[in-house]
């Protein structure tokens, strides 16, 4: 039964951050079994799961909505993270070890490579940049920071900000990826803070102010 509800969690997420299921749809366990070949019962749970990160919302007796979000609500959402995140990054260069440092270059490095292909894999630009936020976390060696972040971002806003990207944003985006790479190595606190904020504010401008047609995809 865990199995099948991680699975109906796992399919369900990726569907809302993909836009498979677009903000404020109305969607219905039978729907979204039907859509994971997966029973009712494991997918109710995961709706149950999806519903308590903010990803959906269940109402009683409408049933149940893919979240959306109003322009002051994300505004809310990234000053939440300049706080946090840029905090994360300053912890991090005073703690983080050299693995870490390693497996962070290396991101940096795969991000900068991505954005200079011919053809633009935006959801590979997006999984590493995941995983390169996912990393500054973990180096910053506070479980409840790294789980308090992960309830502010695990909203539709990675994928649907790099849609949003030009190409030149996608190089800035890897250039301060690459930047706070150095600030970490450098161990110098204040700096990566201050990157970190520069970045997120960047993504914001570009969620909240660019047009959407841009044929790439989210970068945060």
């Amino acid at each position: 039964m865990a199995k099948a509800v991680g699975s109906a969690y796992r399919a369900i997420r990726e569907g809302i951050l993909a836009g498979t299921f677009a903000q404020g749809s109305h969607i219905t366990a039978r729907q979204l079994a039907e859509a994971t070949g997966l029973s009712r019962t494991p997918v109710r749970e995961a709706m149950r799961q999806l519903d308590a990160e903010g990803l959906i919302t269940l109402i009683p007796n409408r049933g149940a909505f893919v979240a959306s979000f109003t322009e002051n609500e994300i505004e809310q959402i990234y000053e939440l993270r300049v706080l946090l995140e840029s905090f994360a990054a300053q912890v991090a260069a005073e703690r983080i070890n050299d693995t870490q440092r390693a497996e962070l270059h290396s991101l940096a490095e795969e991000m900068a490579e991505l954005v200079e292909q011919r053809s633009i894999d935006v959801e590979a630009i997006a999984a590493v940049n995941d995983r390169f936020h996912k990393g500054v976390l973990e180096a910053c060696g506070n479980p409840r920071l790294r789980d308090l972040l992960g309830a502010i971002t695990e909203v539709p806003l990675q994928l649907s900000t790099f849609r949003r990207y030009s190409i030149d944003q996608l190089r800035r985006s890897a250039a301060q990826h690459a930047e706070l790479v150095a600030a970490l190595m450098a161990g110098d606190a204040a700096w990566a803070g201050s990157v970190m904020t520069a970045h997120i504010r960047s993504a914001r401008h570009t969620l909240l102010q660019a047009p959407a047609a841009v044929p790439l995809s989210a970068v945060s």
